[in-house]
């Protein structure tokens, strides 16, 4: 109840809520456990307290925001797929000779990309380019990669589907003033702050290390195998001018042209000028990335490829896998020919790795031995009962893509149309992406592995679980009563002090709670202090947007950073050095950018 001198009481309530979001955040800040069981275990003792009733306990699994974050992640990971950006990237790639060059161009690219696709798949999507140039050009890895992250970072912050906290915010607008904001309503905020980083990303890239090895996880490690794989010319094939070195060229000489087999003939070490022609048996050497890239760029196909996997089911999926022959297999001594691999197991060989050997021979005749790495490809249901049978164990688990359909300009397409008509209100945003997702899976360019694959579980875990703990606040009436004592220490300051005191907080506060869960936190708290304040509530939620979107300072606010991580060497402080700067260049400008486009006395 309210005091003479203007104080409120704190019911209990609001102490038993305000108790739950102070044990949460005291959980995230320890680190002790992973980020999707706290806000599991704060969503159960919420519902054990009878702070959240058990009838609305689950509504976070179902909330639009959940759909349009997965939505936007399996749609990433299509573009991903199609590889129309590496298509696109192709004829710049060689011209960028030094970092000075590279710098601006992946960023620019990386910022460009963050704002048709979520921002971490536009970063997930361009690494492997970078690390490409990296190693062909001899620069570090880590000169590249962050101004990358945060360039996907601010990119995200233009449209309302390229990170999470612009999702979450036009949601809690939705909900309190009965229309969220629109997909293009970020641009001009976004816009500009994405060509204020690209321009100071451009020339600060030079306070990060210059040489820092790059740390190696497993994926990396088991995809640096070299891989012989052996693909036919197809009829009617008219690539470049057909040549040897058309190949090589293709692949950025990062495969090599081992032998040319014509009828009965063979060519080892063809010359580059040598002409391909159709029917004739080309062994490829290179690395799993390289090989992919180059086979569907060149459009060649594999022999044993086109022979069919028989399928268990009619839903059944082919998948293509990694394995290393045991020590007691039966593939020993014998090769793919006189063990009949597809008539007997039900399996295609596609490529095979053996450490400090080049094989020279056909696939089918070459003799295995203990330790070798094949490429196999078989039906989803029977490759593991096959694997087993033949004594070979999958590496790691990893999943390999050697060659296959690629739907290049379909995914884009998609999401294009996607994208217009939630612009033009034809559609809601939750429905319109949701629709494009299931589209792009129905259609091919995404299998459902790959769409499984795609969510991230975890994220999607914490804001489902987090959305009726944050409620729990505002339905006691705490927001409003933080509101107040906001109100009340913020009163006779000027608007835009306020606006970047909230910004402040949201920055401070993503580090420690994860951008999603920041936003679910602070943007009810400044909605209702700009109530109290008699101010508009949309400068504060884009303020509150923008600070939980730009954790520049550490690795582990945002799932971009953390990616980054390991490939650029990083060590904790670095994300400061390059960050730091950026951090206070945003704090500047973003509130008074944010008070032009959206006024303070606006409807």
């Amino acid at each position: 109840m309210a005091r003479g001198t203007g104080r409120r009481d704190v019911t209990l309530q609001q102490g038993l809520s305000f108790g739950l979001i102070g044990a949460t955040v005291l959980c995230f800040i320890w680190g002790r456990w992973r980020y999707d069981l706290v806000a599991l275990g704060a969503l159960a003792v919420g519902v054990v307290s009878g702070l959240i009733p058990i009838k609305s306990a689950f509504d976070g699994f179902s909330n639009d925001i959940v759909v349009i974050i997965a939505s936007a992640l399996v749609l990433s990971a299509a573009i991903s797929r199609s590889g129309l950006v590496e298509t696109l990237m192709a004829p710049l790639l060689p011209r960028l000779k030094d970092e000075r060059t590279q710098v601006p161009v992946l960023a620019t690219v990386t910022t460009l990309l963050s704002m048709v696709t979520k921002n971490v798949g536009a970063l997930a999507l361009m690494m492997p380019s970078a690390l490409r140039i990296a190693r062909t050009t001899g620069v570090a890895p880590g000169r590249l990669l962050m101004p990358m992250s945060f360039g996907s970072l601010v990119g995200g912050l233009a449209v309302l589907v390229g990170t999470s906290p612009n999702i979450i915010v036009s949601e809690v607008r939705q909900e309190a003033l009965g229309k969220p904001f629109a997909m293009f309503d970020f641009m001009p905020v976004g816009g500009t702050l994405s060509v204020l980083a690209i321009l100071y990303l451009a020339f600060a890239y030079r306070l990060l290390p210059k040489e820092r090895a790059a740390a190696i996880d497993i994926d990396a490690a088991l995809a640096a195998n070299a891989y012989v794989t052996e693909v036919e010319i197809p009829e009617g094939w008219a690539f470049e001018q057909s040549r040897v070195a058309d190949l090589r060229k293709a692949a950025g000489r990062a495969v090599v042209v081992v032998a040319v087999l014509r009828g009965r003939k063979r060519i080892s070490s063809p010359h580059p000028n040598r002409k391909l022609l159709p029917g004739d048996v080309v062994l490829l050497e290179g690395q799993q990335q390289e090989l992919n890239e180059l086979i569907v760029k060149a459009k060649l196909k594999f022999n044993d490829a086109d022979r069919p996997v028989v399928m268990a089911e009619p839903t059944d999926e082919v998948r293509v896998v990694e394995a290393v022959i045991g020590a007691e297999s039966d593939l020993i001594g014998h090769t793919a020919k006189s063990l009949t691999l597809n008539d007997t197991y039900g399996v295609n060989l596609l490529g095979v790795s053996r450490a400090g050997y080049r094989m020279a021979g056909r696939l089918a005749t070459v003799r295995m031995k203990a330790g070798d790495i094949l490429v196999l490809q078989g039906a989803e249901q029977t490759l593991p009962m096959a694997l087993q049978a033949l004594g070979c164990l999958p590496l790691a688990e990893r999943e390999v893509r050697l060659g296959g359909m690629r739907h290049a300009l379909l995914p884009t397409a998609i999401l294009a149309v996607a994208m217009l008509l939630v612009a033009f209100g034809v559609l809601p945003v939750a429905g319109g992406f949701f629709a494009a997702a299931v589209l792009v899976v129905a259609t091919g360019a995404l299998r459902m592995r790959e769409a499984y694959s795609a969510l991230d579980a975890p994220v999607l875990v914490l804001v489902a679980a987090l959305i009726p703990v944050s409620d729990t606040v505002q339905a006691s009436g705490g927001t409003d009563l933080i509101a107040a004592w906001l109100s009340g220490a913020f009163h006779g300051m000027p608007p835009l002090l306020t606006l970047t005191a909230m910004m402040a907080v949201a920055m401070a506060a993503t580090p420690f709670l994860n951008n999603a869960a920041t936003v679910l936190i602070v943007a009810p708290i400044g909605l209702g202090l700009a109530k109290h304040l008699g101010l508009s509530p949309d400068p504060f939620l884009m303020a509150v947007a923008v600070g939980a979107g730009c954790d520049f300072l550490t690795p582990v606010g945002h799932q971009c950073n953390t990616l980054v991580l390991g490939p650029g060497g990083y060590r904790f402080g670095d994300y400061a050095r390059l960050g730091a700067p950026l951090t206070v260049l945003i704090l500047v400008v973003a509130p008074s950018l944010i008070a032009l486009v959206w006024p303070f006395a606006g409807g």
